[in-house]
């Protein structure tokens, strides 16, 4: 194994850019050793070099989460390099939606929000389930949306009721299941899962035009990251099938 046994090993998927690069850089700074997983190599290498500026380790892997070969690659040269897993956080999401009545939204688009946002993820936990099994404290951390909730969705009194991203936030609450269902089945394991609202964050892909300051009413992306960074720093085994935010629990 070419990694320190006592260093916390943690893949980001999409930490090329956006609340991804920010946990990746601000886990490397807390003394984990940061693996950047992104589907372009030269995004990824230059989000390497500006992290590695700082000190610690950080290393790429490439691997884009609708490519099942990619990711098999990727699992083969985490395998190959480290042996094992500790933190698997997906990060990597895209939202296709305008807003577009649920009658009128194209099914293919929605099939392209799916295959990042949950089936992507549900790869990649397959995939690196066997590395994540044998770290002494294993966590996946998925990064899922508070427009995924099906209790804000539903509750009249929630700023959420009238929102409508039928593609976008069927695909979250699936990946939310998907914390469920993982959760349980890896409790035995030891093998915490958890999902995670970043909140509405000033990144590209929240919307934000990154040359422009950021628009009242959006968050920076150090307080979309906070939570996420939380759980991917301070481990905590009674934290098992939550659905958190910075603020605290949301209704899943």
């Amino acid at each position: 194994m070419a990694d320190d046994e006592h260093e916390r090993l943690t893949l980001i998927t999409g930490a090329d850019k956006g609340i991804g690069f920010q946990t990746a850089s601000a886990l490397v700074q807390r003394g984990q050793h940061v693996l950047i997983g992104a589907r372009n190599l030269a995004k990824a290498t230059a989000a390497k070099n500006k992290i590695a500026k700082q000190g610690g380790k950080v290393d790429v892997v490439l691997l884009d989460v609708t490519d099942s070969a990619t990711i098999e690659k990727a699992a083969h040269q985490v395998t190959d390099q480290f042996g094992r897993l500790d933190t698997l956080i997906n990060n990597a999401g895209i939202a296709l939606d305008n807003h577009e009545p649920a009658s009128k939204l194209s099914t293919d688009l929605m099939r392209r929000e799916f295959d990042v946002n949950f089936f992507g993820a549900v790869q990649m936990i397959q995939a690196f389930l066997p590395l994540l099994r044998r770290s002494n404290q294993a966590q996946i951390i998925n990064v899922s949306s508070n427009m995924g909730s099906l209790g804000l969705a539903a509750d009249p009194k929630s700023r959420f009721y009238a929102v409508n991203s039928l593609g976008y936030q069927a695909s979250k609450a699936a990946l939310n299941f998907a914390t469920i269902s993982f959760a349980k089945e890896l409790q035995s394991a030891g093998i915490l899962v958890n999902s995670v609202n970043p909140g509405w964050t000033a990144t590209e892909f929240g919307g934000r035009d990154l040359s422009q300051p950021t628009p009242q009413g959006m968050q920076t992306v150090e307080q979309g990251a906070k939570q996420i960074i939380k759980l991917a720093a301070d481990w905590d085994d009674t934290r098992n099938m939550t659905f958190t935010e910075d603020g605290g629990t949301l209704p899943w």
